[in-house]
């Protein structure tokens, strides 16, 4: 289908009823000459303009800014509504400038206050508007010659824009009801029509101004969809600059434009109309000037995120810097888009004086403003066959340069990219021949396509191009999970070698075993060692969280990470335990400093060893986990420990000998030893004597001689 947006037609219904002769209440100062006045002269009162000055001006403002940056395909329908709709021109090309418009204008004058305003309505000129849209353009007609056959699916959309003083929100909702019936009616006559088109589309944008002072009597709404055809929106805008902003803010959605403000402007005041100015005359000034232009324009700045952005007159405007020297339009700079500009207020003398000097053939460089570093010339301003474009330089590698290698991407600076993974990546998802039929689970064939996407999704669902922004793809122990993981289905065998993994990785971290991370750009010698396995159990968790709903057994594997990540419950309880064990244990109390420093050292060796002692058995907890896998060619078997006695060391004790015996007296009063321990020899007991036969033999001696 041929699009035509809804911005391809605009209609203007403004209302010239009696009541828009009502002052708008915003008072303008006519007598601006003060100065040199004759004595007895009475200065000329202040003026104020009606709704229905407001109005034209707003609306004509409106079509200026479109047709200085959109002089073809964009269009604009004029109505003026009162006893009946006067259409002031057409869809035509030749009709479609400001100064066909002003005259119409001029000739249909303000309101008249002494009319009877039961014969005048809105209305009139909203049902104009309807068929006004039905009617076909220039521009639709060529689509349709072109398609012939299928001239039906060129789209027919616009917009009208209703300046109204409406009474209440339901004489807004009347309002809307009207059209909405209106279009459903001149749709059944433009199908079976050949001049004229159904709309497929249409915004309506009701605008309320009323006098500044008064209460508004309607709300605004935002846009609302009235049926699939009709959408609406309802805004209330007090007379005067409130509503000429209104419909300066209103033109840039609708036609997608965006504000750049050129500042540090130097212009020499040549003509001095007050007292101000006359002080400064020769001495030079900076202004700023505020310009309209397609969103495009600022397309580096969506990329790179810079830009100064204010807020300003319900809009945002990018502040660019001019540029000194300035450059000829011989010069030849790289650009990425030109765009035909609009200036806001383009009355004013700084406007004026901008852009006489640039049609004079004249270019002007701008620079993006920064408080540090190197200046960021973005943008250029030159005029062509008379009109005015904003160009976008370039800020980086230039296309007609020579091609960058794959280390010197769209990453600028990087070279440490993935490059030799990479190449593994393609090596795995290469596009093989079609030669079986697979069917999904319902029954329908399955298209190789859709899986090769899929299966390419699954695999870019993590996958991190620079090396210093990854760890675990730096870790050959990471593979098997790695490698793993992205499968849509999993095994149990692929399940066990993932849970593997996990435990190899618990186990380096209990060996505190040092990881590749990358200290390139940071001082020092980088984040400590558990600061490195926090990052690495976080990547991991990002890997395997990505592909978790894949399957129930991708769970399983989900779970044992979380498992082996989170502390055991029995750590908690020891380390209550521990810090009550401190706390009952009485405090050794000397005859002198020095035994005092003895057992003071002695407390914090004790300390360190019971952390050491912690740990320890952390590890031996999470390693013995019931999910961890059994060692091959595990036998059973029993160790007797050899439990050597302090022995009473000749000459002064040492600290390790005070601790010891410290710590066995404090147990021994704690619980009742143990009765295998009190009957043993050389702290070797012996086992299994219950086992030992009437007559005194062995039954493992026994067995043996019985199975000779």
């Amino acid at each position: 289908m041929k699009t035509f947006s809804e911005s391809h037609k605009t209609v203007f219904v403004v209302d010239h009823c009696p009541y828009m002769a009502e002052s708008c209440r915003q008072h303008v100062e006519f007598d601006m000459l003060t100065k040199n006045r004759t004595q007895g002269i009475i200065p000329l009162a202040p003026i104020s303009k009606s709704l229905w000055t407001c109005a034209v001006e707003a609306s004509v403002e409106y079509c200026r800014i479109m047709y200085d940056i959109f002089p073809f395909k964009k269009l604009v329908n004029f109505i003026v509504s009162d006893s009946c709709s006067r259409i002031l021109n057409t869809w035509s090309q030749e009709d479609q400038n400001l100064q066909e418009l002003m005259a119409a204008l001029a000739s249909i004058g303000p309101p008249n206050p002494r009319a009877d305003p039961e014969c005048c309505s809105i209305l009139h000129g909203l049902v104009a508007a309807v068929e006004s849209l039905c009617k076909i353009t220039d521009y639709q007609h060529e689509s349709r010659t072109m398609l012939m056959e299928n001239a039906d699916c060129v789209a027919n959309r616009g917009r009208i824009i209703c300046l109204t003083n409406a009474k209440s929100d339901s004489h807004v909702q009347m309002l809307e009801d009207c059209v909405s019936e209106t279009i459903h009616e001149h749709n059944k006559l433009a199908a079976g029509s050949d001049h004229l088109m159904q709309i497929q589309k249409c915004e309506l944008v009701l605008i309320h101004t009323y006098p500044v002072g008064d209460d508004s009597l309607v709300s605004d709404r935002p846009k609302k969809e009235l049926s699939s055809v009709l959408t609406s929106e309802v805004h209330s805008v007090r007379a005067g600059r409130h509503l000429s902003t209104k419909l300066n803010h209103l033109v840039q959605l609708n036609f997608d434009l965006a504000s750049t403000t050129i500042t540090n402007i130097p212009m020499k005041p040549t003509l001095s109309v007050s007292d101000q100015e006359e002080q400064h005359a020769n001495t030079s000034a900076n202004y700023d000037v505020e310009l309209l232009h397609h969103k495009d324009g600022h397309i580096e700045f969506i990329k790179n995120g810079d830009g100064n952005s204010r807020e300003a007159t319900l809009k945002e405007t990018v502040t660019l810097k001019w540029c000194t020297p300035r450059t000829n339009s011989i010069e030849l700079h790289y650009c990425t888009g030109a765009f035909r500009i609009s200036p806001v207020d383009v009355n004013s003398r700084p406007s004026s004086c901008l852009t006489n000097f640039l049609l004079n053939g004249r270019s002007v460089l701008l620079e993006q403003p920064r408080k540090s570093g190197s200046k960021v010339i973005s943008h250029m301003l030159s005029s062509h066959g008379g009109e005015i474009f904003l160009h976008v330089l370039s800020s980086s590698r230039s296309i007609l340069e020579d091609p960058p290698s794959i280390s010197e991407g769209c990453g600028g600076r990087v070279t440490d990219y993935r490059i030799t993974d990479f190449g593994e990546f393609m090596r795995e998802n290469r596009l093989m021949p079609f030669l079986d039929q697979r069917y999904r689970i319902d029954g329908t064939p399955e298209v190789p396509l859709d899986r090769a996407k899929f299966q390419l999704e699954r695999h870019t669902r993590y996958w991190p191009m620079i090396i210093s922004q990854t760890t675990i793809f730096n870790m050959q122990a990471v593979v098997p999970l790695a490698s793993v993981i992205v499968k849509e289905t999993l095994t149990e065998e692929d399940v066990l070698n993932c849970q593997k993994t996990i435990y190899n990785l618990v186990d380096m971290e209990r060996k505190n075993d040092a990881l590749p991370i990358s200290t390139a750009g940071t001082r020092g010698k980088g984040p400590k060692r558990d600061e490195q396995y926090r990052i690495m159990w976080n990547e991991l968790e990002t890997l395997v969280r990505a592909h978790v709903n894949s399957s129930e057994k991708h769970q399983r594997v989900m779970e044992c990470l979380q498992a082996c990540r989170s502390k055991p419950p029995e750590e908690e309880e020891r380390k209550k335990r521990g810090r009550k064990r401190e706390d009952k244990e009485d405090k050794p109390v000397g005859k002198d400093i020095e035994h005092d420093k003895k057992w003071t050292e002695s407390e914090r060796m004790k300390s360190s060893i019971d952390r050491e002692k912690e740990d320890l058995a952390e590890a031996e907890i999470i390693k013995d986990s019931p999910d961890s896998p059994e060692p091959p060619n595990k036998k059973p078997h029993i160790v007797v420990e050899d439990i050597t006695p302090v022995e009473k060391a000749k000459g002064p004790m040492s600290l390790l000998s005070l601790w010891s015996s410290r710590i066995n007296a404090a147990n021994s009063r704690k619980h009742q030893e143990f009765h295998g321990r009190q009957n043993s020899v050389n702290n070797k007991a012996e086992l299994y004597q219950h086992l030992k036969e009437e007559n005194g033999n062995d039954p493992v001696e026994n067995g043996k001689a019985g199975r000779q």
